[in-house]
């Protein structure tokens, strides 16, 4: 009879995915490991997260799953790895979860119902109607960095303007509180990151900015009621479906979802997509020949290159054998986009930039499944827009040396020099 093994008894991976100092490296050396696990160990057992937001002295730790196909696999086998019970490395108590994560950290049916009432503001359709107010933005924006003159922070000044502009265009939320909803977005992020909490509690920090993203989303929602109009927030007051509306508790759960998700992801992938054209120009050059013609494909490996969201987690709900190792019900199971985007089973030469890169099945919208990116259209449409207007407004701009922050969640970019 072959003996059970009780998680607390499995060794833990001498690649310790878990410590602050392998995610406080830059992503080049991380990727060394990633590819050492690929190649010998592609679900690894790995102790539980080092600077977790909520200490849990029962918490075993977690299986990490580094190879794409496993990735895609996990991804979309929703029956057997579910996220109702979280999407971060640690577990984090289900009322923070309902009021922060939304659908993102839901299983069918409640799931399918929430996303189905939010999906309409997310058509084609949709994204055409905010397309033009995108490119007006852009333009703003190239020509407020412009202004402000070579040297200047390319982050504060460019990459993190237009997610939230587009943001708030889309949702409508009042120039009044764009300010404060961009910084508690921040801070929705950056609770791991000791030079952004500068001391505070990181509880106490993200407490403050569910509140104010919740008290935003309240009183927009109780205003468009009252005063209907060509937004977002108007159609989530109205959606409906089978007769059931969002109470809400649950448009103020998907406010704080859009509001981060909406903001972070667009403006990183912009910041390391500049760095990327700097270090590899020939690259640009190719790019910029036939713009219109070779952006679509350019865009899909902006996300893979950035990797924006490095990290996902689902729980088994059922014993499972992935890459070779047997899951238990009820462990975690952490997918690496960052590593899955790397991975040279899949992507020739994963390590150069390659703007004519197809097909790229990179991982960065999700594997596929039930919780792929609702919003990945209008990311794109944002990414066209900046960088048809900065490279042919600022052709020479260059990305100085990124100041990268800290965690294993959000692959970010705290501050970064421009040129032109």
């Amino acid at each position: 009879m072959t003996a059970i093994v009780t998680p607390q008894q499995r060794e833990y991976d001498e690649i310790d995915l878990s410590s602050r100092a392998f995610w406080s490296t830059r992503a080049a050396d991380r990727e060394r490991s990633f590819a050492t696990l690929r190649r010998e160990r592609p679900v690894s057992w790995h102790r539980p997260v080092e600077d977790a937001l909520m200490e849990d002295p029962e918490d075993p730790g977690y299986w990490a799953v580094v190879r794409h196909a496993d990735i895609v696999d996990v991804s979309r086998r929703s029956d057997v790895f579910v996220s109702g019970q979280g999407v971060m490395f640690e577990n984090i108590p289900e009322e923070m979860l309902e009021a922060s994560q939304s659908f993102l950290a839901m299983d069918a049916p409640r799931h399918t119902k929430i996303r189905k009432l939010v999906s309409a503001a997310f058509t084609p359709k949709q994204v055409r109607r905010i397309e033009e107010q995108i490119k007006a933005n852009a333009r703003d924006i190239v020509r407020e960095l412009a202004e402000a003159g070579s040297g200047a922070d390319f982050v504060r000044q460019c990459s993190g303007q237009l997610p939230i502009r587009t943001l708030s265009d889309m949702v409508g939320i009042p120039e009044s509180h764009r300010e404060s909803v961009a910084h508690a977005a921040d801070a929705s992020v950056s609770w791991a990151d000791p030079v952004y909490l500068a001391g505070r509690d990181p509880i106490d920090m993200i407490f403050e900015a569910q509140m104010t993203l919740h008290g935003v989303a309240f009183e927009m929602a109780e205003h468009r009621r009252a005063h209907p109009a060509e937004d977002l927030m108007t159609n989530l007051v109205q959606a409906e479906v089978d007769g059931e509306r969002l109470t809400d508790e649950e448009i103020a759960a998907f406010f704080v979802l859009l509001s981060v998700a909406g903001n972070d992801t667009t403006r990183q992938t912009t910041s390391h997509t500049l760095r990327a054209l700097t270090d590899f120009p020939e690259q640009r050059e190719r790019l910029m020949a036939d713009f219109d013609g070779r952006i679509g494909s350019a865009l899909e490996e902006f996300v893979r290159w950035a990797s924006p969201v490095m990290t996902f987690r689902r729980t088994a709900v059922t014993d499972f054998e992935l890459g070779g190792q047997r899951i238990s019900t009820g462990e975690k199971v952490v997918m690496f986009y960052a590593s899955g985007n790397f991975d040279p089973e899949v992507f020739d030469e994963p390590g150069r930039f390659d703007l004519s890169r197809s097909p790229n099945p990179h991982v960065s919208f999700g594997g596929g499944g039930a919780h792929f990116c609702l919003g990945n259209q209008v990311a794109k449409a944002q990414l066209r827009a900046l960088f048809g207007e900065l490279l042919r407004t600022l052709p020479n701009i260059t990305a100085g040396e990124p100041d990268y922050l800290a965690g294993n969640f959000v692959h970010a970019v705290r501050a970064m020099p421009c040129h032109f």
